[in-house]
């Protein structure tokens, strides 16, 4: 029994004791106010607070002076001679302000009379505003279509024209140079703008524009079936058509290189008549004599006509 009473007693004293040790470490632990140490980390937070408000008052001065030396910048640019055209940029051909682009029919000399109904620009070039010369540009019969680009440092404008594309040209005969010309959408367009600087595929047509065939009163339909015509004597003959004489409408004639032909009268058997080209066009070749025109204005008979 005592030795069962020793050794509770000796369970409780180390009970104790391991308390005791514990104890005595938390307390160690316990930071211990120091006044000095206290006053020193004040005074350093104090300085890093002062370092941090100088920052932020350079950053705001730093953003002041750049914001105003942007703001002056952008209205030294805007006001800048690079945006402004020269107020004679109109009356020259071939200077730095005014460019034309795609005027293969209309020359650079007539553009430059309709732009000189309209002002030059007196805003900087991305505010000018380009509709007037636009309609001016449109009365001329050979444009279509009219771009205008503008370009800053220096100043300009570029003009890039869509023009109507010939498609018939028209003669008194067949020596004679075109005193007009036909576009693919049916506009007639006089000698002011001939001769043609660029070659393009057209008909020779020949007419005198009186006695009943006034090519003026031609409309869209008639240049398609004088179109149809050139096609199908080309296809059947394998040669290229130099030219359709319509002087005389009721005798028509169309001549490629072997030979002339007498087509007559435009009628809906023409075409019928066209298509004995191949048959007969060997034996025009064979012929010694100089033959004037192969006729195929009759239905039924094919003749030559020797000079």
């Amino acid at each position: 029994m005592s030795d069962n009473n020793n050794q509770n007693e000796r369970n409780d004293l180390q009970e104790i004791h391991v308390e005791a040790v514990e104890y005595s470490e938390i307390i160690e632990e316990e930071p211990i106010t120091d006044g000095k140490h206290l006053v020193k980390k004040k005074r350093r937070e104090r300085l890093v607070r002062k370092g941090r408000m100088k920052q932020e008052r350079f950053r705001a001065f730093v953003r002041f002076f750049l914001s105003l030396f942007l703001i002056c910048g952008l209205g030294y640019a805007l006001k800048c001679h690079g945006w402004f055209m020269d107020k004679n940029a109109f009356n020259h051909v071939g200077g730095n302000s005014v460019e034309i682009i795609n005027n293969n029919i209309v020359p650079s000399h007539k553009i430059l009379v309709l732009l000189k109904n309209s002002n030059v620009p007196n805003v900087p070039i991305y505010m000018a505003r380009t509709g007037a010369i636009k309609k001016e540009l449109m009365k001329l019969t050979p444009v279509e279509d009219v771009y205008i680009r503008r370009y800053a440092f220096p100043a300009r404008i570029q003009i890039i024209l869509k023009e109507r594309i010939p498609v018939m040209m028209i003669a008194p005969d067949e020596k004679s140079q075109p005193v007009a010309f036909f576009t693919t959408d049916g506009k007639l367009i006089g000698r002011e703008f001939l001769p043609l600087k660029t070659k393009y595929p057209t008909i020779k047509i020949l007419s005198y524009g009186n006695k009943g065939d006034d090519y003026r009163k031609w409309d869209l339909n008639k240049i398609h079936e004088i179109e149809r015509i050139k096609n199908y004597v080309e296809t059947y003959s394998k040669e290229k058509v130099e030219y359709i004489d319509l002087r005389n409408p009721y005798d028509v004639y169309v001549k490629i290189k072997t030979v002339n032909i007498r087509l007559g009268r435009l009628d809906d058997g023409v075409y019928k008549r066209i298509e004995r080209i191949p048959s007969i066009l060997p034996q025009v070749k064979m012929v010694d004599s100089k033959v004037k025109y192969l006729d195929l204005s009759w239905e039924k008979v094919n003749y030559l006509k020797l000079k």
